[in-house]
Formats: C-alpha cells, sequence, structure tokens
C-alpha cells in the first residue's frame, strides 16, 4: 500500500521523525516531494532537504497546511505550545498521528479541533527499522487512514495495535523507555568485563553479541524465558551463582518497580488543551 497521491507533514524533525521520514523513502511508500518537515532548526531541516530530497519549513502551520496527513513528532515538553499554534488550521486533514508520549487522543482532537486522531508510542530501534510500536485509534479515524497509519509506523519497525489507549501509557513504560532499560544492563555488564580483566572494547563486543545472539535465539525457539534460562544454569554451576546474586539483590524487583515508575510518569506527562 502508498498514500496514493496523499502528503504527510511532519512537525518536528527529530530523530523519530528523521527515522519515519528514512523509513517511508525506503520503503518507497512515500516520494520526497510529498513529504514536508518542519522543526525550529534551520540548518537542521537543510541537512534533511539535502539527505532526502523533502520540502522544509520552520513554519509549523504553512507545513501543516501543505498536507494531507499530519504526524506530531514534537517534544513532550512543546506539545502544548505546538497543539495552541495548530488550533483551527487542520481541520480539513485526513489523519493525525501523534508519536508524543503521554498525550491523549481526546486532548490531541480537541486542541486541534479534528477527531481523526491516531496516537502511537515507537521506540528509538525504530531509527533503524527494528523498532516496535503500539497504536490506538479514535473511532473517526476511516479503515483506509487507519491503513496510511499503520503503513507510517510501520516505517520504524513491527507495530501492535491497542483497542484501549490505556495501553499506549503502559507501552510507554515497557517498549518506550525500554531501550535504556537494555543499554544500563548492558553497561553494567561491560563495566563487570573490565572489572576482571577484558580490555573495554572486548568487553563490549562479548556483551553486545551475547545480548543479540540471546535475543534472536529466543525469537526462534518460541520457548518462555523461563525455559531458556534453565537451559543455561546448571545446578551448582557457575550461572546459578549469578542469578542467585542477582535475585538476592532484587533484580526483578528493581526492574518492575522502575517500568511503574515510568508508567506513572507517561500518565503524568498528559498535556491538557488550552
Amino acid at each position: 500500500m502508498t498514500f496514493n497521491g496523499d502528503s504527510v507533514a511532519f512537525v518536528g524533525a527529530g530523530v523519530m521523525g528523521e527515522a519515519m521520514i528514512k523509513g517511508l523513502l525506503r520503503q518507497q511508500a512515500l516520494e520526497p516531494s510529498s513529504i514536508t518537515a518542519a522543526d525550529p532548526r534551520a540548518d537542521h531541516l537543510e541537512a534533511l532537504r539535502q539527505r532526502y530530497g523533502i520540502h522544509t519549513t520552520t513554519d509549523n502551520v504553512a507545513a501543516a497546511r501543505s498536507a494531507d496527513a499530519l504526524v506530531l513528532s514534537v517534544k513532550p515538553q512543546v506539545m502544548g505550545k505546538v497543539l495552541a499554534e495548530l488550533k483551527g488550521q487542520v481541520d480539513s486533514l485526513s489523519l493525525i498521528v501523534s508519536i508524543v508520549a503521554g498525550v491523549e487522543v481526546k486532548t490531541i482532537a480537541d486542541s486541534l479541533r479534528n477527531g481523526r486522531v491516531v496516537r502511537s508510542m515507537p521506540n528509538t530501534p525504530g531509527q533503524i527499522g527494528t523498532g516496535i510500536t503500539v497504536w490506538t485509534a479514535a473511532p473517526e479515524v476511516a479503515e483506509a487512514q487507519r491503513q496510511q497509519a499503520q503503513l507510517l509506523l510501520g516505517a520504524l519497525g513491527e507495530d501492535i495495535y491497542a483497542g484501549d489507549e490505556s495501553f499506549l501509557d503502559m507501552a510507554t513504560a515497557l517498549s518506550g523507555s525500554g531501550p535504556a532499560y537494555v543499554f544500563m544492563f548492558m553497561e553494567a555488564l561491560i563495566d563487570a568485563g573490565v572489572h576482571m580483566g577484558f580490555s573495554r572494547r572486548d568487553a563490549e563486543r562479548l556483551v553486545t553479541q551475547t545480548l543479540l545472539g540471546s535475543v534472536q535465539y529466543a525469537q526462534q525457539s518460541g520457548l518462555h524465558p523461563a525455559q531458556l534460562r534453565n537451559q543455561v544454569t546448571s545446578p551448582g554451576g557457575t550461572t546459578a551463582a549469578a542469578l542467585h546474586e542477582m535475585e538476592k539483590g532484587g533484580l526483578r524487583t528493581v526492574l518492575s518497580e522502575g517500568v511503574w515508575a515510568a508508567y506513572r510518569r507517561s500518565q503524568a506527562l498528559g498535556v491538557k488543551p488550552d
């Protein structure tokens, strides 16, 4: 599926906005001439124009008015300002997709006076097309527009549709923030390797490939993580000793409490309409 000549504007052309643009062009879902990116950084916009051949502007309203569909890809902290700026300017748009954490569909729809809103939560691996996005759509979004939204979000990797919007805050805590948890775990393992005597370069290589291979093995095996862990854990062995210390230190509890903290913060980040 393609956009059949429809154009898309991105308000916010940061890391994730650019990742989506790059993915759409890579998949040939849109032509460069059908994409407009709006951002306050003129030098960044010039780099995007040269890199991808898309239209660029520092004017959010002009970008939105030029398009059939709009992607909101700004920081949550500036979402209120952006919604106020676009209020009354995007009534005719056939689709509005938000990748902004914590901002509810109703907030966006009421602020922009347009109920055709899709809310989504991608994650940073989307920068290389290997992310996963949870998304939901307002009842006003027609089936054709839902397919367009899925195409947009598919530029970042896999996607899961959620019928209940409450899952978006959960996804923010689990998969949206999830890469940071993995990177911290990686960092701790690498530091342990260096402490034992490996060079940092070798420790990074060992940890990165171990994590990558473990995830791929888990995907292909179809087994529960507990079964996979048991495969590696011999009674009285080195792995059992390591896991005993991790359990004693409350690793599972700390991870769970961290995810819950992110979940509560995502709920608190909701932006109210002006």
